[in-house]
């Protein structure tokens, strides 16, 4: 036995051979019996960018007005406390009494004087780790045994989310502004879950993460930000810690929010896709990190880095210590002469290669720096052990013809990173960011929404170097980071300004703020496109949209999800009356049955509306409660129809009052085309002059009979 999971919900985690599993998956009243897992680990200037400023010299800046009575359970690498993210805000209140948490003691963390008014509760969890991977002390890295963090990700999602604000943040001067997170005068609950292994990659096991979920929720977190996940296929969601701990988190009340994952561009690797939490997909700010390249003073290239210091050398072409051309250090000709003082140009089409195999390879000939080429599509600057700077596919093509009409190597200049704010259109979705539909449940749309995830700067333990690299001898207090895992931090941190706005919110009234409200146009009033490609970001990239804290503050609409809501998803994904009269709360009133007729997911009450199978004309329904300051209001519907598919709204208008907050409506989705698994978009809207409460609608016209196709798409399977 590992672990007992007891506070929150019933389970254990033990280690079993495979006929004691069979055995124990068929005695009555086990929900699901599955194997352990490895999961992945998945600012200054991004909570200006979605509007929450705190130079507004009239009223009291958003991020102060609220958050002081919510806790944000972070689970993730652990925490650096020294940090001044996690300082007691001024005038801070005490300590929640509805705070049931702790601060465990262990390597180089004393609750006496690492934790305070902000750093409330620390936690760790290892068994799972070592029972895969070995006694900690045995491995050979230098982790600790302690909420402490190694990695670094842990104390750059935590700042992210709730840090203090420190004035003057920058990495080497780039990036230099006023950091803090998006609900800044939360509390913070961490609870490690991901630990380093020898090759300092993250290590995050479901027997630790579900041990996590347990005592969260019974510490008191309001919510959760989850920034892992596995890699696709899918498993079913009560096969997994994550659905497990994210079901029964919603069922007390608590948000969850998940990273959507880093497997993009190509569409259906989403992860994090359960209907009870939010799936958060990546984009960009208007801020950029501009590097001018000089080659001989007379050719000049702009692009993007993290260089504090200028860089001279002579301009190389990596033939001339690689085989083929190819920047890999496998590649690398022991016997040519060493790349000091050279800057190699590499482009990600040789081989092809990879920016990680690239920055090894020159490192490995010694060169002074890196010039790495690929498409402007999927260009996102990182801080690397070797100076780098990148530059697209007409930029690199331009250096090489350079480099080949020159008789002699030529001189190359790289100038200091300069940060530049407001010239960009912004957002555009990262091209890693993993993109729907979602493989596991089609008709649910996910990610749910972007948010800033690229090129984040945010707190970092001050003992670990910005690349992790043990060759990296710098240290720094502020790292740049990009990934969902940055993303989703900044969702937790409006969620937390949300609930502490509206304490008697549920996770899914919170959600369809987030939902209704998300935009679709960048800086520039265009649409947002999808890095990655060339092409206008649809639903699959962003989900609703970039979302909008103030907006989502005063949503005018919520959809509610509602217990029977979940019942019919759980009926439909092949779960039994028993079973799920065991993992649904005891409610007044509310039926666990499942309906006689199957019912389509489609008919869940989310605030967005996929089809993922239409084949003929069919009706849907949703819910909506009037949460705005009027109650006596009414709200009109507007439509923009997918393509090839008529839709009507019934009724067109919904009128709210005191007595009547509660409005239900129809939408009847009718095929005009002959398709087959084609994808098509529109919204709809409801409009009260005030607010705009929007919904996506992804439809998928199948008209058209396909004998040879031998899998039946149902909305129901998964």
């Amino acid at each position: 036995m590992l672990y007992s999971y007891k506070h929150s919900f019933s389970g254990f985690s033990a280690k079993l051979n495979s006929t004691q599993a069979t055995a124990l998956a068929k005695m009555e009243g086990v929900i699901s019996v599955f194997r352990s897992k490895t999961l992945q680990l998945h600012t200054t200037r991004s909570w200006d960018f979605v509007g929450l400023t705190l130079d507004n010299n009239k009223v009291t800046p958003l991020q102060l007005a609220f958050g002081d009575d919510i806790v944000v359970g972070m689970f993730d690498t652990g925490i650096w406390p020294e940090s001044e993210s996690f300082w007691e805000e001024p005038r801070m209140k005490p300590i929640p009494s509805t705070w049931r948490g702790e601060c465990v003691k262990g390597d180089r963390f004393d609750p006496k004087t690492n934790c305070n008014r902000k750093l409330i509760g620390a936690r760790y969890y290892l068994k799972g780790f070592e029972e895969e991977n070995g006694p900690l002390s045995m491995s050979g890295n230098p982790e600790y045994q302690s909420p402490r963090d190694f990695l670094g990700h842990g104390t750059h999602t935590a700042s992210t989310a709730v840090g203090s604000i420190v004035k003057n943040a920058s990495f080497f001067g780039l990036g230099l502004g006023t950091a803090r997170g998006g609900a800044p005068r939360a509390r913070l609950a961490v609870y490690k879950i991901c630990w380093a292994n020898e090759e300092f990659n993250s290590v995050c096991s479901e027997i630790d993460i579900l041990a996590a979920f347990d005592d969260a929720l019974h510490d008191g977190v309001h919510i959760i930000s989850a920034s892992f996940g596995p890699r696709p296929p899918m498993l079913p969601l009560f096969e997994t810690s994550a659905g497990i701990g994210s079901f029964h988190a919603m069922q007390l009340g608590i948000t969850v929010a998940f990273s959507a994952g880093n497997e993009g561009p190509d569409p259906s690797l989403v992860t994090n896709v359960a209907p009870w939490s939010i799936s958060v997909a990546a984009s960009s700010v208007d801020r950029m990190f501009r590097t001018q390249i000089l080659v001989d003073n007379s050719l000049s290239i702009m692009g993007e880095s993290f260089l504090p210091t200028e860089i001279k050398g002579k301009l190389t072409d990596p033939s001339m210590y690689f085989e083929h051309g190819v920047c890999n250090s496998d590649n690398y000709m022991n016997e040519s002469k060493s790349a000091v003082g050279k800057v190699v140009v590499c482009f990600s089409t040789d081989g092809p290669t990879l920016i990680d195999q690239a920055v090894a390879a020159v490192k490995t000939a010694n060169a002074s720096g890196l010039i790495f080429v690929e498409p402007m599509t999927r260009q996102t600057a990182d801080v690397e052990i070797v100076p780098t700077v990148y530059v697209n596919f007409e930029q690199g093509t331009q250096i090489k013809n350079y480099l080949f009409e020159s008789p002699s190597l030529p001189r190359v200049r790289i100038i200091p990173t300069k940060t530049i704010i407001g010239k960009s259109p912004a957002p555009t979705v990262a091209d890693f960011s993993s993109r729907g539909p979602s493989s596991l449940t089609p008709d649910i749309l996910k990610p749910d929404v972007t948010a800033p995830g690229v090129s984040i700067l945010a707190a970092w333990p001050h003992d670990t170097s910005p690349t992790l690299s043990p060759s990296d001898e710098r240290r720094v207090r502020w790292n740049f980071q990009s990934g969902t895992s940055m993303s989703c931090p900044h969702v937790s941190g409006v969620a937390a300004l949300i609930k502490s706005a509206h304490p008697r919110w549920s996770p899914s009234a919170i959600r369809s703020a987030l939902i209704t409200t998300a935009y679709t146009r960048d800086t520039t009033s265009d649409s947002i496109l999808a890095g990655g490609s060339m092409k206008v970001a649809d639903p699959f990239d962003i989900g609703a949209g970039h979302i909008n804290p103030l907006k989502a503050l005063d949503p005018g609409l919520v959809y509610e999800m509602k217990t029977s809501d979940y019942i019919l998803f759980l009926c439909n994904i092949g779960y039994t009356q028993e079973n799920i009269h065991k993992m649904v709360l005891p409610c007044p009133g509310v039926d666990t049955s499942c309906p006689k007729v199957p019912k389509s997911n489609t008919n869940i009450n989310y605030p967005s509306i996929t089809v993922s199978n239409l084949k003929s004309t069919m009706t849907i329904k949703r819910t909506v409660r009037n949460v705005g300051h009027k109650k006596n209001t009414i709200y009109f519907a507007s439509i923009v129809k997918p393509d090839g598919v008529e839709v009507f709204i019934w009724p067109r208008a919904l009128i709210f009052s005191w007595f009547n907050e509660e409005n239900s409506y129809y939408v009847t989705l009718k095929p005009l085309k002959k398709s087959q698994g084609r994808y098509d978009f529109g919204e709809i809207v409801w409009l009260d002059g005030f607010h705009k409460v929007r919904s996506p609608l992804v439809v998928c016209v199948n008209t058209t009979d396909d004998s040879s196709d031998s899998i039946a798409r149902t909305s129901s399977s998964i």
